[in-house]
């Protein structure tokens, strides 16, 4: 395992981080576990959650993640290895200050993440979405006084847009808050005018860690999709929707190319595209199982020619008109 540092700061992360969505959901906790013992065995030290993993699954109020997460670091004694990224804004109790990001709900959430996470900091706390009902400004005072406290150690974000990025680096250099310094957007090889059209500029200007969720466009870029046959997971209509295309079967065939040149995966051969992308910390990855935590461990070993890169860039290639 390689280790890069996030954004500008001085923090060590693997550079493959290991997400924990599914945790509770699609992996009860014995699998959980095993898998999370199987990432740190591997060199990786860099596990990401939030508050609401994963109140859509059947009898999962939010916060499971957590908590699993939370009795393996106390089970396991290796909590000053682990670099543990967690994220606040959506519904965790009743009321009108239940969700969002203002100073009420974000002192809260975070002692309720200590508290299930069964530690005394978070090394990456990160507002999930934005919240356009709370001034910027507060939202960046309350994370800095959570900073402020030793309860949280950086502060960072997730699904912004650029404008919404830049008014909360304002805020903070305008106000000598603690500012963002990583973003979590959604990018993948099939899924990316999003990040690229304005984001990256602004990651790359300001120093910010990237750490983009979806490496894999739910599955696609595995090669477990065909053209010719439909799939009946639980997963596969929102696949379908977005990547069931001219140019996501373009993108495909590229990546099957490049693995078959090197004998290696579509996953493998995806995630090292986006590792070899400027600016880049380290693409969250997902499994319910050590078999496919170790298929996404091989992109960490993996370096692309730049002839293979040029391939996969011009099958993905995006028009500055397109709508993500």
């Amino acid at each position: 395992m390689h280790y890069r540092n996030l954004g500008r700061t001085g923090l060590r992360v693997s550079e493959i981080c290991l997400g924990t969505m599914q945790w509770g959901w699609t992996a009860d906790e014995g699998a959980s576990q095993a898998v999370m013992d199987a990432f740190v065995e591997a060199g990786g030290n860099f596990i990401d959650t939030a508050d609401i993993y994963s109140n859509w699954a059947p009898h999962n109020p939010g916060g499971v993640s957590e908590e699993i997460i939370g009795r393996w670091l106390k089970a396991r004694g290796r909590r000053d290895q682990i670099i543990v990224a967690t994220k606040a804004r959506g519904r965790m109790w009743e009321g009108p200050n239940g969700e969002g990001l203002s100073r009420a709900h974000l002192l809260k959430a975070c002692e309720d993440s200590l508290r299930r996470l069964q530690t005394d900091y978070i090394d990456l706390y990160q507002a999930h979405w934005y919240d356009e009902e709370t001034p910027i400004e507060e939202t960046m005072a309350a994370f800095d006084t959570l900073v402020r406290q030793g309860k949280v150690r950086y502060v960072g974000c997730s699904n912004y847009p650029a404008w919404r990025l830049m008014e909360a680096l304002w805020a903070s250099d305008k106000r000598n808050l603690v500012r963002y310094d990583a973003l979590q957007p959604h990018y993948n090889l099939v899924h990316r005018a999003e990040f690229e059209r304005e984001l990256k500029e602004v990651c790359l200007t300001y120093g910010l860690g990237v750490i983009p969720y979806s490496p894999l466009a739910g599955g696609f870029l595995t090669g477990k999709y065909a053209r010719e046959r439909e799939s009946a997971s639980a997963r596969a209509g929102g696949v379908r929707r977005r990547y069931f295309n001219d140019a996501g079967w373009r993108t495909l065939d590229a990546v099957k190319k490049v693995a078959g040149e090197i004998g290696s995966t579509p996953m493998a051969v995806s995630l090292a595209w986006l590792l070899a992308q400027p600016g880049m910390t380290a693409p969250i990855v997902g499994a319910n199982s050590v078999a496919q935590l170790q298929a996404s461990l091989a992109a960490s070993d993996l370096t692309l020619s730049t002839a293979q890169l040029a391939t996969l860039n011009q099958a993905s290639a995006w028009a500055p008109d397109e709508d993500e």
